[in-house]
């Protein structure tokens, strides 16, 4: 369940920032293991959304938004493009249930990037379906932003590089 998953992703970072000195360190390890989790999340994604393939990163962007965050989190962040290329998006969530249970980062933790697993699992889920994608936060509630915004930018997709050989 949400849940469950929420109070159990709390105790890990927690275990995490015991583990490693520095923010970076658990920045990247959640970043890992949020990988580790979109390579297998995304054949139960495919299997129980019954989604078409996406013929655009809008169609992505928006699917990411609109039904995996529903699917998985309960949420629907809004999502906005904000390049003219039409490879950068923002997913931005009003609500992140990943911090229902967390009030603000220590001020000795203020580089750590509490929800880094998220950029990890979309990352490592769009890989499995050919596209290379960087995924940041761009602004988190937890630092003192208005919102929680997730960046994603789409590199190119396995296509590219096959014609590119040609």
């Amino acid at each position: 369940s949400r849940e469950l998953f929420v109070l159990t992703y709390g105790a890990l970072v927690a275990q995490l920032c015991k583990d490693y000195e520095k923010d970076e360190d658990v920045n990247t390890c959640l970043d890992r293991m949020g990988y580790g989790i979109g390579v297998r999340l995304i054949d139960d994604f495919l299997a129980h959304s019954s989604v078409k393939k996406c013929r655009s990163y809008s169609e992505t962007a928006d699917m990411i938004a609109q039904v995996a965050f529903k699917m998985y989190l309960g949420v629907t962040p809004s999502v906005s493009c904000s390049s003219a290329a039409g490879n950068e998006f923002s997913l931005i969530l009003d609500k992140n249930p990943l911090v229902d249970f967390v009030e603000e980062l220590p001020a000795e933790r203020a580089s750590l990037c509490y929800c880094n697993l998220l950029c990890g699992v979309i990352r490592g889920a769009l890989e499995m379906v050919h596209l290379t994608a960087e995924v940041t936060f761009l602004q988190d509630r937890l630092k003192g932003d208005a919102v929680t915004e997730i960046g994603i930018t789409f590199l190119r997709k396995a296509e590219d590089r096959k014609h590119k050989r040609n």
